[in-house]
């Protein structure tokens, strides 16, 4: 299958996410979980990158990032995975694929569009059972502003239940649909104009070959 093109343009908003080979578990510990993040830090001092949103998962990770640039996203990942990698193998004494594959990423409209990708993200440990509030989960941007820049949206006064409302349904398959075709998220004339400035019209098509219509 052939890859889906790396469409990015700086100043955009990214939801960025990679799991662990095989769904494997990646962060074993809270040692793992620093050391992740620690290496974000790094990452950021490197490469102009705004952080708006995170959270880690036991076998992958949710990010919301805002590049300066359009080069600038991919060798941010790279080097920020690539040193996790060499981490955990030293430090866990294995060897071979960490991650599963290279990360997938779209972008999203900076509107309302945006603020409901930082509630997926945020909630994500909610969904999975782990914790029953985002605030609880100690693994994500709500718990580690420093690591965190200014959200060029204003977020609800009432930020905590804000987060406490479960995403519809409508929005959960959206969300979810970007996430598996690395499809744009937003309004459909952006979603067009995007595709269009990107080249990312194969990530609007149907998975799979194209079915064949019966004879009546």
């Amino acid at each position: 299958m052939p890859r889906i093109p790396r469409g990015q343009l700086g100043s955009h908003t990214y939801h960025v996410l990679n799991r662990g080979n095989g769904g494997a578990t990646v962060f074993h510990k809270d040692g793992d979980y620093r050391a992740f993040l620690d290496m974000l830090a790094d990452a950021k001092a490197r490469y102009s990158v705004n952080v708006l949103g995170f959270c880690l998962m036991p076998n992958h990770f949710h990010l919301v990032l805002q590049p300066a640039t359009q080069d600038t996203l991919s060798p941010f990942m790279q080097w920020w995975l690539t040193c996790h990698v060499r981490r955990y193998h030293q430090h866990h004494r294995s060897h071979g694929h960490v991650w599963e594959g290279r990360f997938k990423s779209f972008p999203i409209q900076q509107d309302e569009h945006l603020l409901t990708v930082l509630r997926y993200v945020l909630t994500n440990p909610v969904r999975a059972g782990l914790t029953t509030s985002p605030h609880e989960w100690p693994w994500s941007s709500l718990q580690h502003p420093a690591l965190t820049d200014p959200c060029p949206l204003n977020t609800p006064a009432h930020e905590t239940q804000w987060l406490d409302v479960p995403l519809s349904d409508h929005d959960l398959a959206a969300i979810r649909t970007c996430v598996n075709r690395q499809a744009p998220f937003g309004d459909p004339w952006w979603i067009e104009r995007v595709v269009a400035l990107l080249g990312l019209e194969s990530t609007l098509r149907q998975r799979g070959r194209p079915r064949i219509p019966q004879i009546k």
